[in-house]
């Protein structure tokens, strides 16, 4: 019906979902354990707020501690 396939984690397939693993543990700590939504549009709305603060603001490790958009504006790269 919605066309859905699984992950790719079989044996011997170089691809992984280890970043959107990641992402998506982040997310349910950061921002839906943390919150009560009471819809859909506070939902979204909370989304968009979070991801502009992860890009903008949110310290990151890998990228020595610079917010991500910080680390594109110096031209660095991993």
């Amino acid at each position: 019906m919605f066309d859905i396939k699984g992950s790719l984690p079989r044996k011997g397939n170089p691809y992984d979902n280890a970043v959107v693993e990641s992402t998506n543990r982040l997310l349910k700590k950061e921002l839906i354990c943390r919150n009560h939504h009471t819809g859909l549009e506070q939902l979204r709305s909370d989304l968009n707020d979070y991801v502009w603060w992860s890009d903008d603001q949110r310290l990151h490790s890998t990228p020595g501690y610079r917010s991500p958009n910080e680390f594109t504006q110096q031209g660095l790269v991993l």
